[in-house]
């Protein structure tokens, strides 16, 4: 593939890496001058028809996506064969070289990072499209948090994935239950997904693995995985609630969209009460219930002075095995049972499982003061319902249905909608009294700032102009007879006009001067001939030949010839015939006659030649 050139303008650099349908390269846009991230689909592929429909259809979507944490897309095609797509160039380290190389993340980074991730999905998801490949490989970090590869995994069938070895096995560890099951899927899989990108990012390491993408899809639908704060200790407890509810099995336990997600993760960098905790604590409640009620079966079964059975102990093993979720935990535990049953005289035990009873009621106690506290089963309290994410209008309807009132705060902010909703207070999950107020904050329209005059300068400096402005960039390419190649020819929003902080500003960039086909004016008259080219905007020179088979003062060809593409004032030459070439006349003797001879000799007429004449005529000589 060295010094390939794709579309006869993206030369190929070098090698980057190789995906599951695709190879990447770093190319060399020679028209704008510029690197870009070439992805060239495997030819296994581009012969399936179905999956090129799915994939044009995509990438069409993908290409519309203008966010500052999604990659853009600039162009794609077909080529010897296969399609290609060309993508802006982030020169930086994937999410997962970042693991790999610094090991776990700060929680308040890898909230951090993982806000931006569930930024790029909402915005997506608002537009239509699923990522369905959210994982460490696809997010690139430099400076900004940038999301790759939309849309080309949406143009895959995950049930087909599946069977392709290599091409899976990095995406089987991030799939959701219902993408590992062959079912529907929505946005909240992409939530699943995150949430397991994030659990590897305080961790080190994803929540399940196996020997091949199928036995890691089964754990993903059956096995609940272990804790992070089991295998780091350092994780707080609200960010391994957002963690565990992002992950959640069942579709609808999981957050209701990115937005809510990333919500919850700036709640959490920001030293906030997350929504997170309030679903844990009243799923503990449920637990907490169920455990007292079990805690006072078993206390009233075991008469005082008598050693639990061995079947007892076997089925608290095996409880907490399924608790724990390892195969070291049982061993470890049926140990400590024993040594305390041998060195322990029968008589303590009974002392032993009373004081365990009183914890736990203790426990439930206690529970049951934060349950009052919280309000749950206040029949005049109401659960909060999220609407992150929804219309401002949407919003206010979920809250007055749900028996509340919304206080608007408007916020600008240019990376949302106005007037979708950013944040809400109480959180979703909360109990409040009825007709309480939940006050929302709304996005605004952004911050007017003046847009600065870049026409005239070259891209890359335009492009950093409007960047330290405050504005994003989108570039459209168009021939112009009078600007070099990469000058920016017109913008908009146009100078001093003031546009949002942070929307994009369209460059216009001179591809060059327009060039033309010459046109085939074989046979026509030399007059009519010189007037076409002239229309399309070349200049005329004339050469005059001989030919015999082309009438005189017509073309005979033209150089460069017919459906050659040139610049806009470039010379095309007329060779225009002057007629056949002239012949030699053999010598003519006078005919006998009955008159006396002469001693004259007989007249005869020398050969005329015409030589052939060559001129050149410039344009407007004749």
């Amino acid at each position: 593939m060295a010094q390939r050139v794709f579309s006869d303008r993206y030369e190929i650099v070098r090698h980057l890496a190789r995906g599951g349908m695709a190879e990447v390269y770093l190319a060399h846009d020679r028209l704008l001058d510029r690197p870009v991230a070439l992805k060239v689909l495997f030819p296994e592929f581009a012969s399936d028809r179905s999956f090129v429909e799915r994939f044009r259809r995509e990438a069409r979507a993908a290409a519309n996506l203008n966010h500052p944490n999604i990659v853009s897309i600039y162009d794609w095609g077909e080529e010897s064969g296969t399609y290609f797509i060309v993508m802006e160039y982030v020169d930086g380290r994937t999410l997962r070289e970042v693991i790999r190389a610094d090991g776990p993340l700060h929680p308040t980074r890898a909230a951090e990072i993982g806000a931006d991730i569930a930024a790029a999905l909402g915005f997506a998801h608002r537009n239509g499209l699923i990522h369905r490949d959210v994982k460490p490989g696809n997010v690139m970090i430099a400076g900004l948090v940038k999301v790759t590869d939309f849309g080309i995994a949406r143009a895959g069938d995950p049930n087909e994935s599946l069977t392709q070895t290599g091409a899976v096995m990095g995406t089987a560890t991030y799939f959701s239950p219902e993408q590992a099951q062959g079912h529907q899927i929505d946005p909240r899989s992409d939530v699943y997904s995150l949430g397991v990108v994030l659990y590897e990012m305080v961790t080190g390491r994803p929540p399940f693995t196996g020997d091949s993408p199928v036995a890691i899809a089964y754990q993903h639908v059956r096995e609940d995985p272990v804790p992070p704060t089991r295998l780091n200790p350092d994780v707080p407890a609200p960010f391994e609630a957002i963690v565990m509810q992002a992950k959640a099995k069942r579709v609808d336990d999981r957050y209701t969209s990115a937005d809510a997600l990333r919500a919850d993760l700036l709640r959490f960098a920001q030293g906030r009460p997350v929504a997170a905790m309030s679903s844990a604590a009243a799923t503990a409640a449920g637990v907490a219930g169920a455990a007292t009620g079990a805690a006072a079966a078993t206390a009233a079964a075991v008469p005082t002075g008598v050693m639990p059975s061995a079947a007892g102990d076997s089925a608290a093993t095996q409880m907490m095995a399924g608790a724990e979720g390892t195969r070291m935990m049982p061993g470890q535990q049926t140990e400590i049972v024993e040594e305390e049953y041998d060195e322990r005289p029968p008589a303590r035990t009974s002392t032993y499982i009373v004081i365990l009873a009183v914890l736990l009621a203790i426990l439930a106690g206690f529970l049951f003061l934060l349950a009052r506290t919280l309000g749950v089963g206040n029949a005049e309290d109401v659960v909060v319902p999220g609407v992150v994410g929804q219309s401002q209008e949407q919003a206010q309807r979920t809250l007055n249905d749900a028996g509340l009132r919304a206080e608007i705060r408007n916020s600008p902010d240019a990376s949302n909608e106005p007037g979708r909703v950013l944040d809400q207070d109480p959180d979703e999950g909360a109990r409040v009294e009825r007709n309480s107020k939940v006050v929302l904050t709304v996005a605004g329209a952004a911050e007017q700032i003046e847009v600065p005059n870049v026409v005239g300068q070259r891209l890359a400096a335009a492009r950093d102009t409007l960047e330290d402005a405050g504005f994003t960039v989108t570039t459209r390419d168009e021939p112009d007879d009078d600007a070099p190649q990469g000058e920016v020819t017109a913008q908009s929003p146009r100078a001093r006009e003031r546009a949002p902080r942070g929307s994009a500003v369209q460059l216009t960039v001179s591809s060059g001067r327009a060039r033309v086909q010459v046109p085939s004016l074989f046979n026509v008259p030399e007059s009519e001939a010189a007037s076409q080219l002239r229309d399309l905007g070349f200049d005329v020179e004339r050469v005059l030949t001989a030919d015999a088979s082309v009438a005189s003062g017509r073309v005979v060809r033209t150089e460069p010839g017919a459906g050659t593409p040139l610049e806009k004032g470039s010379t095309v030459t007329l060779v225009v015939s002057s007629g056949p070439p002239a012949t030699t006349a053999a010598p003519t003797t006078a005919p006998a006659t009955t008159s006396p001879p002469t001693t004259a000799s007989p007249t005869t007429f020398p050969s005329i030649t015409f030589p052939t004449t060559t001129s050149t005529t410039r344009q407007g000589q004749n």
